[in-house]
């Protein structure tokens, strides 16, 4: 796990299962068991607090991150790297 991965997480309902972008620094990874994280969702308000991704990022369509809600959540609800995002991101 590395800041900047985005992963699958099983989060509580209503969110479920979604595409999160890890926000911790990286050496938290191995010794915390919660980590910060912001939701990837495909509603897209073009806002200043939204990182748009899509398929040059790895994700299957487009989408963004969206920094108004970053949130901490157990580590052991990520279930899955998708794609690591370019740095530039």
């Amino acid at each position: 796990m590395r800041r900047g991965e985005v992963w699958w997480a099983d989060l509580p309902f209503p969110a479920g299962r979604r595409p999160v972008v890890l926000l911790s620094r990286n050496e938290a990874y191995a010794v915390r068991q919660l980590v910060t994280v912001a939701p990837v969702t495909t509603r897209i308000r073009a806002i200043p607090t939204e990182v748009q991704l899509g398929r040059d990022d790895g994700l299957p369509r487009r989408c963004v991150v969206n920094l108004d809600v970053i949130t901490t959540i157990p580590k052991h609800t990520l279930k899955e790297q998708i794609t690591p995002l370019d740095p530039v991101k």
